[in-house]
């Protein structure tokens, strides 16, 4: 993770019509390694039944819920009052970055906007969110792998002869799989490497790790099953790795290349 985000301030504006309440406590968690959370708001019809289930949750993260009717059937008065506030908060000059929580596209200006503006954006949303929103953003992160990711580590506590391997595999037995993999994937770790490499091959995982966000916001070695994008392409036979001594005390280099033919 890029060292600079950690003491980010965020504003966190969520479209409650498009995310399913049940998201929410592993979300938060992921918007903290990203830095603080300074606004903390969800947009919706509280008037309507389909949204009670929202009601502890909001209380568990200290949430604030905004009203918005619906003024007209068939509009969605919901996305206006969020790009308004978002405009507002942005003006404060108090935040350093958005995070945009939707699976709507409607949201795509917006995040150019913030962007141009110089804040960074984080946006969360399901497998199903337009790839135009997921490219606006500086990066994207699917619910699902979140939920999943949570779930996993859920049933590791419970299990009492749980190891450090066991985690890993029921990791990955419940997300995509690398196996799965298309070879669009392969392509952009192999360009993007090759791209920043120095003139033996390799490239420094650090570097690589932020040219992939730049290609593409929504990619996540967890969306493969892995916590890591060491442990991705650890896995994947195309690829070594060489860790190096840092010349510190603590704290060692990782740098990867795609293996040479022989």
């Amino acid at each position: 993770m890029d060292s600079n985000t950690k003491d980010l301030r965020l504003a966190v504006l969520i479209d409650a019509d498009n995310i399913p309440h049940s998201n929410v406590k592993a979300m938060m968690e992921e918007v903290a390694k990203y830095g603080i959370p300074t606004f903390k708001r969800i947009y919706g019809d509280w008037t309507k039944p389909h949204l009670t289930g929202w009601k502890t949750v909001l209380l568990e993260n200290a949430i604030n819920p905004v009203q918005q009717y619906s003024y007209t059937v068939g509009k969605n008065a919901t996305d206006s009052a969020m790009i308004i506030d978002a405009m507002d908060i942005l003006y404060t000059g108090r935040v350093d970055g958005f995070c945009l929580v939707s699976s709507d596209s409607d949201f795509t200006r917006l995040a150019t906007r913030l962007r141009e503006a110089g804040m960074r954006v984080f946006g969360f949303g399901e497998m199903k969110t337009p790839s135009a929103f997921r490219a606006a953003c500086d990066k994207f992160i699917y619910l699902e792998i979140l939920r999943q990711n949570r779930e996993a580590e859920t049933e590791a506590e419970e299990t009492e002869a749980d190891t450090v391997p066991a985690k890993r595999s029921t990791r990955k037995s419940k997300a995509p799989g690398i196996s799965k993999a298309d070879r669009d994937m392969l392509k952009l770790l192999s360009t993007s490497i090759n791209d920043i490499a120095d003139e033996d091959g390799w490239a420094y995982l650090g570097e690589l790790g932020n040219l992939l966000l730049k290609k593409q916001p929504d990619f996540d070695p967890r969306n493969y099953g892995f916590n890591k994008l060491v442990q991705l392409i650890k896995s994947i036979n195309r690829f070594e790795i060489d860790i190096r001594d840092s010349g510190k005390k603590t704290g060692k280099l990782i740098y990867v290349r795609v293996k040479q033919k022989s």
